[in-house]
């Protein structure tokens, strides 16, 4: 802005139309650095580094203090892409259990560029790194007695590839925290005590200006958020500045039409605005175009089990970059991955 200033003043045509378009901006910088700037005991943290596909956040949402995290993804994903019927099982799929083989109730994940998985292992408290074509996992953050190395119940992970950390959603801590990637020292505390609303907070309900259990986020380019409004069995979607939300799927009660979700919780949206939603409770996953009223079953939808076309509350989603789709297929304690064809 000082460029532009100096500029303006060299060529003689700083008009007020000017004065109030910078002015407008400095009220902008203001606003976020009052947020940096809250007390310890309502601390947001936001992460908006390119190395981490742009905007990341993780929360802590409303009444329940319900740690939710922003998953966003730069795929660019053709809109009448088909994902081959059968999973591979690249993480886990040995029982529940917590050895280097297993998961036990995972959560959200995140691909790396070289289809490495980074699994939120919730119930075994760490944090576990699955290889492509590894049969055993590693683990790269807490499942440690000590206090410093410990997590509880984180539900999220990504990767921070410009510190070549993982930034992780602590849940049962209600923190956020980075660790480093590369080696197993303890992890640094971000921000302790995290508390934000960014959409809702109008008391639970159904109203379009009201959530009820939002468990994910995801932030598009233009900042607007979406929310799996859990149980409200719809995902919404609220732009920047917004008093209340665009129902973008679902909300059509809960069901199994293709009208209809049951407990959405992963959300992914892609460059077209195509919503992608694991349908929990549906066990599956369904894609929803920008404008549509309904959706459609990219993935699962045969029921529950066990079996390699099969989910059982799917939960976290995420893509690698040539489009294939990872599910944190949570009851079968294993991560799927769906080749796109």
């Amino acid at each position: 802005m000082t460029k532009e200033i100096r500029n303006r003043r060299k060529e003689l045509n700083f008009d007020e139309n000017d004065i109030e378009r910078l002015q407008q901006k400095l009220n902008q910088i203001e606003i976020l650095v009052n947020r940096l700037v809250r007390s310890t005991e309502t601390n947001a943290a936001i992460v908006t580094n390119d190395q981490i596909n742009w905007n990341r956040v993780i929360y802590v949402e409303s009444n329940h203090a319900r740690m939710a995290s922003l998953r966003s993804s730069s795929v660019d994903i053709h809109p009448n892409a088909k994902w081959k019927q059968t999973g591979v099982t690249v993480a886990g799929g040995n029982e529940e259990g917590n050895g280097i083989n297993q998961l036990n109730c995972s959560w959200g994940l995140y691909v790396d560029d070289e289809q490495t998985a980074y699994v939120a292992d919730e119930s075994n408290h760490r944090i576990i790194e699955w290889k492509s074509g590894a049969t055993n996992g590693r683990i790269v953050a807490g499942g440690k007695e000590n206090v410093a190395n410990r997590l509880n119940r984180p539900e999220d992970v990504i990767v921070d590839k410009e510190r070549n950390s993982l930034i992780i959603s602590d849940f049962g801590n209600k923190r956020l925290v980075r660790w480093p990637r590369q080696n197993d020292t303890n992890g640094e505390i971000i921000i302790s005590n995290i508390y934000c609303v960014v959409a809702g907070g109008n008391g639970e309900g159904n109203r379009l200006d009201q959530l009820l259990n939002p468990y994910y986020l995801f932030v598009d380019r233009n900042h607007s958020v979406y929310a799996s409004d859990n149980t409200n069995h719809r995902v919404t979607k609220w732009e920047e500045g917004a008093k209340q939300g665009i129902v973008v799927a679902g909300g059509q009660g809960y069901g199994n039409e293709l009208t209809q979700l049951n407990g959405p919780l992963g959300i992914v949206v892609d460059q077209l605005g195509t919503v992608y939603v694991a349908d929990r409770s549906n066990h599956r996953i369904m894609r929803w175009p920008k404008g549509s009223t309904q959706g459609t079953v990219i993935v699962g939808g045969n029921g529950p089990g066990a079996q390699s076309n099969q989910l059982s509350y799917p939960y976290g989603l995420s893509f690698d970059r040539h489009g294939s789709l990872y599910v944190a297929d949570q009851c079968n304690h294993r991560i799927q991955k769906f080749d796109i064809e």
